[in-house]
Parts: structure tokens; C-alpha cells; sequence
């Protein structure tokens, strides 16, 4: 239902154009939303312009020591703390038709609390009966907050612990939501709601650890 509302919207912003680019263009954006999403692995994981292994010793929050840890302090004194990493999205067509999309919106939860949130904005293209597409998404934003609520914090630490790469690291679930949208006659036309999954970052999947 949802999909057949948006190819409606769609034809409404082009005024009811029917030219096969545009029809094509509809086409693969549907497909689009039938594909399947993973994360297949993370890297160039920083922390307060860290790298993210310099805190692979660490268990709890007290065991940041600012004054080993100086950059971080600043970070902290500051408010802002960034965390930047990038994610290798997999995305596979199991239909038989192209999926192609303009741009791609995400936010990445965890534990319901958004941690990032953007736009990748470049074609997408995923061939059926190809196996999956590799999309390297760079993850950038600010996790004061993370750090500073006693909610949040020992999940946080958790997650640190697991983009660490460390053996015996206890996973991470992260939500991820992905919106396709389309640039139709000039015109931004986003899917109806988002595309969901979960997934849990284990050290494994974190890649460059010697």
C-alpha cells in the first residue's frame, strides 16, 4: 500500500508525467524498497580524533583516564566528543528487476537513542541475481550526550568496546532505518516511512585490527 501511495506522489510532483525516464526512474526506486540491508563490516573508527583501539583496554566508564586519555578530556570539556566511523552496507536484490535509487537517508539508533543521522546523496545501483552491493557510509556525530546520560552511558562504553575489534567483546545492537529517495523533474520525492533492521557489531566486523 505504502509503495503504491508513493508511485502516486511521485506522478503528483511530475504532473502525471509518463515518459519512460521518469516511469524507469519509479521503477527501480520500488525495487529499491524490496531489497535486503546488512552491515557487513565497520572501519576508520575514531573517537575524539583517536583512534578506536587506543581504548581497547577499557571495561567501564572509569576506566577513561582523562589525563591518559587528554584529547578526550578536552573533548569532554568542550561537549563535544566526535565519533566518526564508516559502515560497509550490503545490499542485495533478491527481485528480478534493477533497484536504483538518487539518495539514501539513514539514522542508526542505539538503544532508541538516534546516534546518527544523514544523507548519502550519489546513485545507488543494485543488479538482480549479483550477489550484493557494497555502499561505504561515513558515520559522523557528536556522543557528549551518550557519554554524559547515565542511561545511555554503559551501552555506549559497550558499543566503544566492540569497535575496538577486542576478542570477547559483548555485541552491540545498533537499529539502522534507510529512506530511498528520488529527485523526480527537480522535485525530492522520499519513500513512505523507513526501511528498518537491526544488527549486533561484534568484533569481528570490525576490520584494520592487528
Amino acid at each position: 500500500m505504502k509503495k503504491n501511495i508513493w508511485i502516486f506522489v511521485i506522478f503528483a510532483c511530475t504532473g502525471f508525467m509518463t515518459g519512460c525516464g521518469v516511469s524507469k526512474q519509479v521503477s527501480d526506486a520500488k525495487t529499491f524498497g524490496d531489497c535486503k540491508y546488512d552491515i557487513a563490516s565497520v572501519d576508520s573508527v575514531y573517537l575524539a580524533g583517536m583512534d578506536i583501539r587506543e581504548f581497547r583496554n577499557i571495561k567501564s566508564f572509569s576506566d577513561l583516564d582523562l589525563a591518559r586519555y587528554p584529547r578526550l578530556g578536552l573533548a569532554m570539556l568542550r561537549k563535544d566528543i566526535p565519533l566518526n566511523l564508516r559502515v560497509n552496507l550490503d545490499i542485495t536484490n533478491p527481485t528480478k528487476k534493477r533497484a536504483a535509487i538518487n539518495q539514501l537517508e539513514y539514522k542508526v539508533l542505539l538503544t532508541q537513542n538516534e546516534i546518527f543521522s544523514g544523507f548519502l546523496s550519489q546513485l545507488i545501483e543494485v543488479m538482480p541475481g549479483t550477489g550484493s552491493t557494497r555502499v561505504p557510509v561515513r558515520l559522523n556525530a557528536n556522543v557528549y550526550q551518550l557519554i554524559n546520560n547515565d542511561q545511555t552511558r554503559d551501552e555506549f562504553i559497550n558499543m566503544v568496546m566492540s569497535l575496538t575489534g577486542k576478542a570477547g567483546s559483548k555485541p552491540s545492537k545498533l537499529i539502522v532505518k534507510v529512506k530511498p529517495t528520488l529527485d523526480i523533474a527537480g522535485k525530492q520525492v522520499n519513500y513512505p516511512g523507513y526501511i528498518t533492521f537491526e544488527k549486533e557489531i561484534t568484533a569481528e566486523m570490525v576490520t584494520g585490527i592487528k
